[in-house]
């Protein structure tokens, strides 16, 4: 390789690592005004921490919860696409003890399959710590 290629590519590398923070933070910013509008940040919030009056968190679980719950699981974008759109069984609930709340209530009328998995495969890859 020449000095200039060499020059360029070093050059392209060093803007990908400017522009990623911020395509991130664009992403990040267009999920949740997409979960702002469908209601989901009614039960739910991205960090965990604040806690509701019996010491659980807040109706349901941190979405940082949910990405490390289900990282790697193979068909978790399937499976947290069908809950969100249909809601999920109080009795078969997965959180329990974990959230205040025992079942996610169908949101088949507040957001579409495509913006429902969109917002899913953003919850998957969250860090499970900030």
């Amino acid at each position: 390789m020449t000095v200039p290629t060499i020059r360029s590519l070093l050059l392209a590398l060093g803007l990908v690592a400017v522009a990623a923070p911020a395509l991130a933070a664009a992403k990040d910013d267009a999920m949740l005004k997409l979960a702002t509008g469908s209601g989901c940040m009614t039960c739910h919030h991205v960090e965990p921490g604040a806690k509701g009056p019996d010491g659980l968190a807040p109706i349901g679980p941190a979405w940082r919860d949910v990405s490390a719950k289900y990282k790697g699981q193979a068909g978790a974008e399937n499976q947290l696409t069908a809950t969100v759109l249909s809601g999920s069984n109080p009795y078969d609930s997965h959180w329990k003890g974990k959230a205040s709340g025992l079942a996610m209530p169908p949101n088949r009328v507040a957001i579409t399959e495509p913006d429902a998995r969109k917002l899913v495969q953003w919850i998957l890859s969250l860090d499970a710590k900030k």
